[in-house]
């Protein structure tokens, strides 16, 4: 099975991440995920906050192989400059750059000066960026008079190669799926593995693509999994962790979480995982590893190495 696997909140120093990266090529796995923009600290005002892009074209030069990638928030920056940075990577390693992309915030943000745009401001912000971006990454001289993105002639040099980059965005709501119908060639489906959210989501989406004129089947699907692997399954206590590092998906239950992440030793997580990337569908089912530390995410990845598990088809999302 293709994986790959996610770091977030900023738990591990450069070292760490670094040799982390290398672990997780080593043992197979397709892509790595890193934290992405951010405005602060936190509640962990002492650690070290590593700037989510610049680590990521770190990474790429410090790896031979595996993908990286970190989400980058429409308000933080300027669509020429996103096309250019994005260009730029692809030029020193092609193919290895994962351009991750959504509408995040944080409610630090006005302490650093930047917008506050309500949600559906930021959905017309990513989608206007998108095409200013493309238009961009095609070679052509770009001219933008919208809401959110005014160019005059912008141009970037040199175009990725192909005149493109695959785009991946992270959405849920009917909204912003309709700009992944628009843009996107990976929906990172941002939500729980649950069968029943996943499937709703799914038919908005297919739906937007066939109002668009679009096969959905061109967008592939990405999904990240809250993993703990463990011989002492502690389906609460992984819960409890679940919670505080996805603040944003609050208005779950607690029972619709229950079968929602891998908790538990090798064997059964493996059992689970196959089981969920066939019922879903997915192309990539990411590890979500985050508030490990080092030791911990390594145990993780060995426990599951990437062609180690068998994919076996599972009935259709209903």
């Amino acid at each position: 099975m293709r994986l790959g696997v996610a770091l977030t909140w900023h738990r591990l120093a450069w070292e760490e991440l670094l040799g982390v990266a290398r672990h997780a090529e080593a043992l197979g796995y397709e892509a790595l995920y890193v934290d992405g923009d951010v405005s602060m600290l936190g509640p962990r005002p002492e650690a070290e906050v590593l700037d989510g892009w610049t680590v990521t074209t770190a990474l790429l030069a410090r790896t031979t192989r595996i993908a990286i990638g970190s989400i980058r928030l429409v308000h933080f920056w300027n669509a020429a400059r996103l096309a250019q940075a994005a260009a730029t990577a692809a030029r020193i390693d092609p193919g290895r750059l994962r351009f991750l992309i959504s509408i995040g915030d944080r409610p630090e943000d006005p302490r650093f000066g930047l917008p506050t745009p309500s949600v559906p401001e930021r959905i017309a912000w990513l989608d206007e960026t998108l095409d200013a971006v493309r238009a961009l990454w095609r070679g052509e001289t770009v001219t933008r008079a919208g809401r959110f993105v005014a160019l005059d002639g912008a141009r970037v040099r040199p175009s990725p190669p192909g005149g493109s980059l695959p785009v991946e965005i992270a959405a849920r709501g009917p909204k912003l799926l309709r700009v992944v119908a628009r843009h996107a060639d990976v929906w990172n489906v941002n939500l729980p593995p649950i069968p029943a959210r996943v499937g709703a989501a799914r038919n908005v989406l297919e739906q937007a693509c066939h109002e668009l004129g679009r096969d959905p089947r061109e967008i592939v699907r990405h999904l990240w999994i809250f993993t703990r692997v463990q011989e002492r399954r502690d389906p609460a206590g992984a819960l409890a962790d679940f919670r505080r590092f996805n603040p944003w998906f609050a208005g779950f239950s607690d029972a619709e979480m229950q079968d929602a992440q891998l908790v538990g030793s090798p064997a059964s997580c493996a059992e689970r995982l196959t089981a969920l990337a066939g019922a879903l569908e997915l192309d990539l089912p990411v590890l979500d590893l985050s508030g490990l530390d080092a030791a911990g995410v390594g145990r993780a990845l060995e426990a599951l190495p990437a062609g180690g598990i068998e994919l076996t088809p599972s009935p259709a999302v209903p």
